[in-house]
């Protein structure tokens, strides 16, 4: 039996070749220097911010050369399957802008090089692990995990490095031995199980290091000094799933993916992956390893984001804490291109596909992530969002995860007033960071949402309805900005308080209090807190009516 009568052995069904795939899937029609990039997560339920890191990577990469950006679902790990898992994928980036031109839709593939999930392409790996064994560059192997665990038990003592390889291969070479042979072909015949493994053309020295180096330019980190793998890995299981590293390299070839955006934690599988292309014949494209997610811990030491330790690893808490997409898009700018805030300081108005993106700008060290920034970003975000749009945007983002504050979105224009309050203030206001912040900051615009939060100013608090009193009794909704406070102050200074506070200050024992005591007075009535934009402007969006129940509510507690 030779490597081609095996082939046909193994995969009798397989009847299409690897140039029927290549016909299939021709190379693509794209501009000159377009980039086809792809974004792969696995269906694990779990979708967090490395994936949004890379695929913000993938997408800017692709869109800034014509390019094609794809999503592709890479389910070869059946195990860690969870249901409706690609779904929660879909819309999580959606949800973030995430565009994609082709592959797996909520509605189905879109596209003319899928399918593009890899549990649905068995047909085509199989063809591939068929050419591989019929030119000798794979072959069938039956140890079993017992067997395994002996050699690796013997190659520990020997302090040789692990693995199946080379002369630990019982079934490497078994085309050259007679007693394999007859072997191979009675296992086949009885149906025992077997993987398929790549037969490496890396030699290890005896003491497992020293191996050959081949040299691998990398996009964000230059040209890489890799070992060449020996390692004779599985790249079909028992079951007859690929492995991810046989999976991706196929697919990527027949997607004809130009570049692959991954995090760093795979550049040790970088020399398996330059082996695999090379036996499969196919070119290798080009990889873009980014740094790893990181923040400082309590030690004030850097450690890489946990799913465990850390809720903001995952999207759903962007997602349902609503941060505003334009947001975490713009600070992940800064955080993936050293020269972007330079760029947003010197084009505070301009659309952020206008700045040139680059790998030659991304660190390859770990990219700090601090929620405080995040935070920070978000604030200048929102400024340049109208508020019309923010309000149609806070309400669709309800209507999914925050329905008890359905009551904000009954007035829509009065939702925008409120979301306009300091914007056009010659230094603007930057209160508004997420959604569920602003739902809480507006909340005393609604009487659902309005209480009494802080205690009323100590200098003050004994004259609390007296002031509260004279205001309503003088409150005049009409009055501009400048006729309203000096009202304020004549009720202060009926009351026994200084007309300014730099009185007051001055001679302490002549006073009750200052007029912004009163003043604060009148701003918890109103608002609940003694901290708030201008009195007299939110009073003008509250309108008359509310003002007034507000403070005879507060004369009757």
């Amino acid at each position: 039996m030779n490597t081609v009568e095996l082939s046909n052995r193994i995969y009798p069904d397989i009847t299409r070749t690897p140039e029927d795939y290549e016909a299939m899937y021709p190379k693509r029609n794209l501009p000159e220097g377009a980039k086809v990039t792809r974004l792969g997560p696995s269906p694990t339920g779990f979708i967090h911010l490395g994936n949004l890191y890379g695929a913000f990577v993938d997408e800017r990469l692709a869109h800034q050369s014509e390019g094609v950006f794809y999503l592709r679902i890479e389910d070869t790990d059946d195990k860690r399957y969870v249901e409706n898992a690609v779904e929660t994928i879909i819309s999580s980036l959606a949800f973030f802008g995430i565009q994609f031109d082709e592959g797996v839709t909520a509605h189905g593939d879109v596209g003319d090089y899928g399918d593009y999930t890899q549990s649905h392409r068995g047909e085509i790996y199989r063809c591939y692990a068929k050419k591989l064994i019929a030119e000798g560059k794979a072959y069938p192997c039956f140890l079993s995990e017992e067997e395994i665990s002996e050699i690796r038990e013997k190659q520990e003592e020997l302090k040789i490095a692990p693995g199946i390889y080379g002369e630990w291969s019982r079934y490497r070479d078994w085309e050259t031995d007679e007693v394999l042979q007859k072997e191979v072909a009675e296992r086949l015949e009885r149906g025992d199980d077997f993987v398929i493994r790549l037969k490496s053309s890396g030699v290890p020295n005896a003491a497992g290091d020293d191996i050959r180096r081949t040299k691998v330019v990398d996009a964000i980190r230059g040209e890489l000094d890799v070992p060449e793998n020996f390692q004779d890995i599985v790249i079909i299981k028992t079951t007859g799933i690929p492995t991810y590293h046989f999976a991706h390299a196929v697919d990527d070839h027949l997607m004809r993916t130009t570049h692959v955006v991954r995090g760093e934690e795979w550049l040790p599988s970088l020399p398996i992956h330059v082996e695999l292309f090379d036996k499969l014949g196919f070119e290798l494209p080009t990889y873009c390893h980014t740094a790893q997610l990181m923040k400082i811990g309590e030690d004030g030491n850097k450690r890489k984001l946990s799913k465990r330790k850390d809720p903001e690893l995952s999207l759903d808490y962007y997602r349902s804490q609503g941060y505003h997409p334009a947001a975490v898009r713009e600070y992940l700018l800064t955080i993936l291109n050293s020269n972007y805030e330079e760029w947003r300081m010197a084009n505070p108005d301009a659309d952020i596909d206008e700045f040139a993106f680059t790998t030659e700008k991304m660190s390859n060290s770990g990219a700090l992530f601090d929620l405080n920034k995040l935070n920070d970003v978000s604030k200048d975000t929102l400024l340049r969002i109208p508020a019309t749009k923010l309000a149609e945007w806070l309400h669709s983002w309800s209507q999914e995860f925050a329905p008890e504050y359905e009551y904000v979105f009954r007035d829509m224009d009065f939702l925008t007033q409120i979301l306009d309050l300091g914007r056009e203030d010659r230094k603007p206001r930057k209160d508004l960071i997420y959604a569920r912040q602003i739902m809480t900051f507006i909340g005393y615009f609604f009487d659902e949402s309005f209480e009494i939060e802080d205690e009323y100013p100590e200098e003050a608090a004994a004259d609390r309805k007296n002031i509260l009193q004279a205001y309503l009794d003088s409150y005049d909704h009409n009055d501009d900005q400048e006729n309203w406070f000096n009202k304020i102050r004549e009720i202060a200074v009926d009351q026994g308080y200084a007309a300014k506070p730099k009185d007051y200050k001055k001679n302490p024992e002549e006073y009750k209090g200052h007029v912004g005591h009163v003043s604060t007075v009148i701003r918890i009535a109103l608002m609940g807190r003694s901290q708030s934009p201008d009195v007299w402007t939110i009073q003008q969006i509250m309108g008359e009516n509310k003002v007034r129940a507000r403070i005879e509510a507060e004369l009757n507690r």
